[in-house]
């Protein structure tokens, strides 16, 4: 048996085995046998008792329990005898009839202090021992082993040198600091210590009670000088406290752990009373009711799987952790999105064609395309059709179209602004590891709808930009795919979310900065401005009430009428949409607001003449077209952001040595038209009666008025080949007539795109005759009658047939006079112009 000095102290201190009292035993076990100066009896044959897991030292007293046959046998002859009794460690402890070979050769020779027969027929003795002593010949094994022994001899210093009081000293503060750092050690250990003289039993006495393996003990017995087992002790001894010092630390740690655990499931606790007494809901209740919540939802058994993964980890988080929020958030996020929510749709297509007329006059094209778009949805019931992207400038009703056909539906409705998004976590959300995580714009806007099919416009769907953040267009790839966007992944949802039933439609004012392939996940549908007929109509129906209603005026206050309204569209106003006609149409109903509430007389019929007066002298001019009294000016046609315009080419030549100047801020697709058209027109010199001298004898200079505009395109090739022609001829340009058309070095005239924005640009301004490539005849059969009344279209193939119609025989007032300064003659050509 292994005894530590606590073992020992408690067996023997705090029992009454050995029926002494406290200082009796002290003096007992703290006296060294040897400083005895009577003569002991060290008889040279012993009865040997082998022991387990411990080992005896001269003058320590020590219990132990004897349970074999043998060693009762030989216990109880020796107590009746000279109770002296050989006691040796096993070498093999699993052994229960041990041999010499099993034993170790150093051992002690003890006596019997006390002998005790427990109730179990166990017995146990008190033994102190005596002597060490080495087996030399084992002499009986039946009925107990005895052997010859031969007594060692011990070799200590005198106690009073300085090494022996200095090992002395580092021994005893050893073991006072192992008492201290073993609380369960009771102080009589300390006094037993300090009762002890003799260096010698010193270390016999702490080599017994130092808690190591029995081998470690042995070899301390073994040892002959008592200064070499000494500082072997020592050395174990602080290993033993470097052991003991580590244990407290981890002891304390962990009590204060669970101190603070404890304390805690108090605090807790007492929350908990507290809340239950207030009625508040506590983690417990609250996490119960999201399972109960989630019982209802008519979610897939995937996201319900998720979901209850999620709910048992959250049971495991303590409360008070930060991370603890952050799944209450998520787990609360999943429940209120509408998993398997819709709206019914309302598919009465008569309705829905009178909601788009009573709110959007005109695009009879794009809402016939809707009323098709939705009759499909009728007869399939399904969303896998392409997206719809309306396209137009600014101010033609894209997005109000969005609502309309949400408000037919009878579905709910989303707006979501895409213009200067750069983050792809915008679209897709942050996964909800990151601090301060949130999901898509999509997701967000359908949690808050409350709706699996609402209508959603994607507005101003050209203007996303993309950064080092990544590039949401490409996130919109898999959104706005019918094929795929049934298992749409949100980062921070983490579970498929079908997308499939949600009616997307994009708005645009230009295509080119669209991503090919997200281009191609939609179907355009062209948006183009609107007639002074139509934005008369808009006005009146819908402009005029709406500003009535937002400045406080009642429907008698006010009346704007017709001949007034198409005052502001054609000299206050120059747009596709109707944008700034409404803010015009503000601030005439502004003026007659001031008036009213300061109870001033006032006209309640606008007419031209109020206009003026209230918005001041016309922004614009009425009629845009020059007159054609010099040669060399030529009306084209342009497409611009915000709808068609008119384009005004000026070319005038001087003398010089045949240099090419272009002016008015030109792109370089418009500075290879001109390159172009000169090019053809010298090469074609004589087929329009130029002197083909003139083009080296004059400088060439073609402008584009208001030169702070940048200009780029093929549509004014023809018309500058038109102007170059002019000014070399002199001859006069077709009044009222403009063009748009592109030219190649071998006079073809090739199409260009925007044509209805420019037809309506040339209305605007009193064009009469409009020049365009003949295969730009399929756009013009898409135009609607009323856009080309008062117009004259003329289809050409090739530039000669542009010059046919354009210039006119007869020359401006003042033909401009040419000299050839090398007087070289004049070609024999009688219709060449002769200098």
């Amino acid at each position: 048996m292994n005894y530590t000095l606590n073992n020992f102290l408690h067996n023997l201190l705090l029992t009454d085995l050995a029926g002494e009292d406290t200082e009796d035993l002290i003096s007992i076990i703290t006296t060294d046998p040897n400083d005895d100066n009577e003569e002991k009896e060290e008889p040279t044959t012993l009865p040997i008792l082998p022991v387990r897991n411990t080992v005896l030292f001269p003058g320590v007293v020590l219990p132990v329990t004897v349970t074999r046959k043998k060693s009762i046998r030989l216990v109880r002859k020796a107590y009746r005898g000279n109770k002296i009794i050989g006691v040796v460690a096993q070498k093999n402890i699993t052994s229960d009839d041990p041999a010499v070979e099993d034993l170790y050769k150093i051992g002690t020779m003890a006596k019997i202090l006390k002998m005790l027969v427990l109730p179990d027929g166990n017995t146990t003795i008190i033994i102190q021992g005596q002597s060490r002593f080495e087996i030399e010949e084992v002499v009986q094994d039946i009925p107990f082993l005895s052997a010859k022994v031969k007594y060692c001899t011990e070799t200590f210093p005198n106690k009073k040198s300085r090494e022996v009081k200095a090992l002395v000293q580092s021994l005893k503060d050893a073991a006072a600091k192992m008492l201290k750092l073993n609380p369960e050690i009771p102080q009589e250990a300390q006094i037993a210590l300090d009762n002890i003289d003799s260096p010698s039993f010193l270390t016999h006495f702490l080599s017994s009670n130092i808690n190591v393996e029995v081998q470690l003990k042995q070899k301390l017995l073994e040892i002959n000088d008592g200064v070499e087992r000494g500082t072997t002790l020592l050395e174990l001894m602080m290993k033993e406290i470097q052991l003991l010092e580590i244990k407290q630390e981890i002891q304390t740690k962990v009590h204060t752990d669970i101190d603070q655990q404890q304390r805690d499931y108090f605090l807790r606790q007492q929350i908990k009373v507290l809340q239950d007494e207030l009625g508040f809901d506590g983690p417990d209740q609250e996490l119960e009711k999201l399972r109960q919540t989630a019982a209802k939802k008519k979610w897939p058994e995937v996201v319900a799987k998720h979901f209850n993964k999620e709910l048992d980890k959250l049971s495991r988080i303590n409360p008070a952790a930060a991370e603890y929020p952050v799944a209450l958030n998520y787990a609360e996020f999943m429940l209120e999105l509408p998993w398997g929510e819709y709206t019914k749709d309302n598919f009465n297509l008569k309705r829905t064609k009178k909601i788009l007329d009573a709110d959007h006059y005109g695009l009879e094209k794009v809402k016939e395309r809707i009323i098709e778009y939705l009759a499909v949805l009728k007869l399939k019931n399904d969303m896998k059709a392409p997206i719809l992207c309306l396209f137009g400038p600014p101010g033609v009703g894209k997005t109000s179209l969005g609502r309309s056909i949400a408000k037919s539906l009878g579905r709910k409705y989303i707006r979501m602004s895409l213009g200067g998004v750069r983050d792809e976590a915008e679209i897709r959300g942050h996964r909800k590891t990151y601090v301060g995580a949130m999901p898509g714009r999509i997701i967000n806007n359908i949690k808050k709808i409350g709706s699996s099919n609402p209508v959603v416009v994607l507005d101003e769907i050209d203007k996303i930009s993309s950064d080092f953040r990544g590039d949401p267009s490409s996130a919109l790839l898999e959104v706005l795919d019918p094929e795929q966007n049934s298992t749409f992944v949100d980062n921070y949802l983490e579970v498929e979310y079908d997308l499939s039933k949600v009616l997307f439609i994009a708005t645009a004012n230009a295509l080119d900065t669209i991503q090919p392939a997200l281009r191609d996940r939609m179907e355009i549908i062209d948006i183009t401005g609107y007639t002074i007929e139509e934005k008369v109509e808009i006005a009146k129906k819908h402009l005029v009430p709406k500003q009535k209603a937002e400045h406080g005026l009642d429907v008698k206050d006010v009346n704007v009428s017709t001949p007034a309204i198409q005052k502001v569209i054609e000299d206050y106003t120059r747009e596709s949409g109707v944008r700034n006609l409404e803010r015009k149409l503000g601030a005439l109903v502004r003026n007659i607001a001031k008036s009213k509430a300061l109870e001033e007389e006032y006209k309640k019929t606008l007419e031209p003449a109020d206009v003026v007066k209230i918005l001041g002298p016309e922004i614009f001019d009425k009629e845009f077209y020059q007159d054609n009294e010099t040669a060399g000016v030529v009306t084209g046609l342009a497409w611009t952001s915000v709808g068609g315009d008119i384009l005004f080419i000026e070319s005038l030549v001087s003398r010089g040595k045949g240099k090419l100047t272009l002016s008015g801020q030109l792109g370089d697709v418009m500075k290879e038209s001109a390159v172009t058209a000169v090019s053809y027109l010298k090469a074609h010199a004589e087929d329009l009666h130029i002197d083909y001298r003139l083009f080296d004898q004059y400088d060439l200079h073609i402008h584009f008025p208001e030169g702070a505009v940048p200009k780029d395109g093929p549509s004014a090739g023809i018309a500058i080949f038109t102007s170059i022609a002019s000014v070399f001829t002199q001859r006069k340009v077709r009044s009222h007539l403009a063009m748009t058309g592109e030219i190649t070095l071998r006079g073809k005239v090739l199409p260009v795109g925007g044509i209805k924005e420019k037809i309506l640009a040339a209305k605007r301004a009193g064009i009469k005759d409009v020049i365009l490539c003949v295969k730009n005849k399929k756009d013009i059969s898409e135009i609607a009658a009323e856009y080309l009344k008062g117009l004259t279209i003329h289809y050409v193939d090739r530039v000669e047939e542009v010059l046919q119609i354009a210039l006119l025989p007869e020359k401006v007032n003042k033909p401009l006079q040419l000299t050839i300064l090398d007087q070289q003659p004049a070609p024999a050509n009688p219709n060449v112009i002769s200098l």
